[in-house]
């Protein structure tokens, strides 16, 4: 059974930080990995009026660009590499990280450089009513840039700017100067590694929700640099103008850096299309076989009392057999034991009305076709146990997306199909969340989160999870 459009929109899929994801926090949906960093796949404008309205509802951001000087730095210097993680986003700069992205398997949207964002994020920010604050450049270049933003952006507020040229000492009245500023989004100027370094270390001293590390942004919105035409941009060469109009400055990062960064994108785009899928999906199925194997012989005796329990309570079946949807879209039997009467199916339709949770799928806390052997072994999760030798026949993992229903799959929004990109799982991070509690937007997006960033070590993790969940019976009805 197969369902179409799936690996068109699986390429795409929206991952969430767990953290994120469970906690609600403005993230960002859709990025892709490269270089080991989330990198932000989207639209220009869809993502300065993210960032704006981060400030408008006084979110903390941390917003960083990449470009193939970031990654050349970020592999030597392992402070820049750290504060450039901690970032809330970091968006993708630039025709080399582009071809990397290619290469390696992970395409995205937009090139997301400073020099292009900048003009939308004051557009934004003039509808909102937030003010920025420019820090950075030579004498006079920030408060050039603002006064010729507030010319081309109609009510624009330009809260304040500052040059980069301070010294430690005088850093605590500039930080006073930025927080009493009251601006909703300060751009920092001061070059890499420089500007990352200084947020990482000021963050919890600034009031400003959003912080963007900008680089030489100023000085092309204050006139000192022109841009290179539109032409050569479009073609991705705007590197080479910039190393004409400033040739001694930046030979050394775009003549030598690019051999490096090549050097770089050949080593990422090996690991990416070719040794990650086979480490991470060998150890995958290492891990589901051994502990599958050896959960059954552990719990054969409980499998065998919970058995007969079914068969004496009402004669019928002990096992439930149902055809579920599994990865990218295909059908495989997924086995339960039986926890219902044996004429639930049929009574479905009648019951779907009183569903207790929003969206497609069907849930009722005190569900009348529900036996009472089901009604204990639902409570501890022991109905799931049959779903080890789904594990042990390749058509599960212990962990993983729930599978779906044929019929709840039949009308999912393109943004679901996302949660078919894996195999399905007996676990997953809504199930050790809250379960049935969790809305299905929530599910979705955890599905996503965990496909993205599945692993090893986020396996184990969540296994260990499972327990005090089961034990608990939070959400499982």
């Amino acid at each position: 059974m197969k369902y179409a459009a799936i690996q068109s929109d699986l390429q795409f899929a929206a991952p969430l930080s767990f953290e994120q994801a469970v906690d609600g926090m403005l993230a960002w949906p859709n990025t892709v990995t490269l270089f080991g960093l989330p990198l932000v796949s989207g639209a220009k404008t869809e993502v300065a009026q993210h960032i704006v309205k981060a400030a408008a509802q006084r979110q903390n951001m941390v917003v960083n660009f990449v470009n193939a000087h970031c990654i050349n730095t970020m592999r030597s210097d392992a402070a820049y590499a750290a504060a450039l993680r901690a970032s809330d986003l970091i968006l993708p700069d630039g025709s080399g990280v582009r071809i990397a992205a290619k290469l390696a398997d992970q395409p995205y949207h937009d090139n997301l450089n400073g020099t292009d964002l900048f003009p939308e994020i004051c557009q934004e920010a003039a509808l909102a009513g937030q003010s920025i604050f420019l820090l950075g450049g030579g004498s006079d270049v920030a408060d050039t840039a603002g006064r010729n933003m507030r010319k081309s952006v109609p009510g624009l507020s330009v809260a304040g700017c500052a040059d980069g040229y301070f010294s430690a000492a005088q850093e605590a009245a500039l930080i006073d100067l930025i927080n009493t500023s009251g601006a909703g989004i300060l751009l920092i100027g001061l070059g890499v590694p420089k500007q990352e370094l200084w947020i990482a270390r000021n963050r919890h001293r600034i009031t400003v929700p959003v912080i963007m590390g900008v680089g030489g942004l100023f000085d092309y919105y204050a006139g000192r640099i022109p841009r290179a035409p539109a032409p050569i941009r479009a073609i991705g060469c705007e590197w080479i103008w910039r190393l004409a109009m400033e040739p001694r400055r930046l030979a050394n990062r775009y003549i030598a850096g690019n051999a490096v960064f090549l050097k770089h994108i050949l080593a990422e785009s090996w690991y990416q299309t070719k040794a990650k899928p086979f480490l991470s999906n060998g150890t995958k199925r290492a891990l589901d076989i051994a502990v599958a194997s050896l959960a059954i012989a552990l719990l054969l005796p409980i499998i065998v009392a919970v058995a007969v329990a079914i068969k004496l309570e009402d004669r019928g079946p002990v096992l439930f057999r149902q055809f579920r949807i599994g990865e990218n879209g295909r059908s495989f039997p997924m086995y339960k034991f039986r926890s219902m009467y044996t004429d639930a199916e049929k009574r479905r339709a009648a019951l779907l009305k009183d569903s207790e949770r929003e969206g497609i799928c069907f849930k009722m806390r005190n569900d009348p076709r529900i036996t009472k052997t089901g009604k204990f072994i639902r409570r501890f999760s022991i109905d799931e146990l049959p779903q080890l030798f789904n594990v042990l026949l390749g058509h599960m993992s212990l962990v993983g997306p729930r599978p779906a229903l044929g019929s709840e799959v039949s009308v999912y929004s393109k943004t679901a199909y996302r949660r078919l990109g894996g195999k399905p799982g007996i676990t997953c991070i809504w199930q050790v969340s809250g379960r049935a509690e969790i809305p299905f937007q929530r599910q979705l997006a955890m599905d996503v989160a965990y496909l993205q960033r599945k692993g090893l070590a986020t396996d184990v993790w969540l296994l260990a999870r499972t327990i005090p969940a089961v034990l608990t019976g939070r959400g499982a009805y």
